[in-house]
């Protein structure tokens, strides 16, 4: 009895190659994510991971499902403020079982949300998504467990588990790696699933993906939670990170610039919003430090203008488009 054996398409060999390289990459990447901390402040690092996940969460809603937020602060400050008042309202309580309830929450707010949203498509899904946003900027002023226009100060780190001091930075740091590394994994298992496969046939063609059958807001309204549960991580998270949770996470300055970090970087790619991220941290870091700190937003905005003029596919976006040119 002989068996007959089919050798690869190249559609079949690029798509095994570009997968190595993805694997590789992020090998290197967690790599020198280890080791960072020998080299840069913790503090700093924690800052670009917590921002970095935000702008991924970010992403798979815009760059996979094709829809545009401008109220993802509200998520981002929900996960921040409950995770906040539960750790300094009730002493015992572990930091990961804030950061849960915190996250929680952030889900929950995200399916009321995105139920209201998904009902209308293009700019009115912005415009209504930015509604229901400076709706929950306005609670949080008025609210009196967030501690109003002061924010709330001094929330403990606490222990993980009970045994690991966070106060420790560099204990801090490698908790939010790894919560980074789930959250990240996440993404990815999302985006090549079969369900991220309808997400970007809607994205292409929303009437298509409809006449084949597919139960289109469902979708929309799963991924719109995804990415609501994982802003709201990253906002517990640097919660817990600066013992603080303000205002500012809940304005719709936040919403631009997670925007700004997910374009630049590279919109529908995965690894886009990480470079995204960092880099406008950084340039808000040491712009911030420098005499032209009171022009921060002009020349974060000039390079936003020029990154997306030079750069339509972003940073990672452009560079991807070369490796594939190399490899054909």
């Amino acid at each position: 009895m002989s068996t007959t054996t089919t050798s690869p398409t190249p559609t079949q060999t690029r798509a095994r190659a570009a997968r190595r390289r993805q694997g590789m990459l992020m090998i290197v990447l967690l790599a020198i994510a280890l080791v960072a901390p020998l080299f840069a402040y913790p503090v700093f690092l924690m800052k670009v991971l917590c921002f970095a996940l935000f702008a991924c969460a970010f992403n798979l809603l815009l760059g996979f499902a094709g829809l545009l937020s401008f109220g993802h602060a509200a998520f981002l400050a929900t996960g921040g403020y409950v995770t906040g008042f539960l750790l300094s309202s009730y002493p015992g309580l572990t930091p990961e079982l804030g950061i849960v309830v915190g996250t929680l929450a952030a889900v929950i707010l995200g399916t009321l949300f995105g139920a209201l949203a998904i009902r209308r498509q293009g700019i009115y899904f912005a415009m209504v998504t930015l509604a229901l946003a400076q709706m929950m900027f306005f609670f949080y002023i008025q609210a009196p467990f967030t501690g109003g226009e002061d924010g709330l100060h001094g929330v403990p780190r606490g222990k993980l588990l009970g045994l690991i001091d966070l106060s420790d930075n560099l204990a801090m740091y490698y908790v939010v790696l790894a919560i980074f590394v789930i959250g990240f994994a996440i993404i990815q298992r999302t985006v090549h699933s079969p369900f991220g496969q309808v997400l970007k046939a809607i994205r292409e063609n929303e009437p298509r993906a409809v006449s084949l059958g597919y139960n289109v807001d469902a979708y929309k309204l799963v991924a719109f939670v995804i990415s609501a549960g994982l802003a709201g991580l990253a906002g517990a998270t640097k919660t817990v990170v600066f013992q603080l949770a303000s205002l500012t996470d809940a304005h719709w300055h936040m919403s631009g610039e997670v925007i700004l970090m997910t374009l630049v970087g590279g919109v529908g790619t995965l690894f886009g919003p990480l470079v995204g991220a960092g880099l406008v941290v950084s340039l808000q870091t040491q712009l911030a430090q420098s005499p032209l700190g009171n022009w921060v937003s002009v020349i974060l905005g000039s390079i936003f203008v020029l990154c997306v003029l030079s750069f339509r596919s972003g940073i990672v976006g452009e560079i991807q488009n070369m490796v594939r040119k190399n490899f054909k």
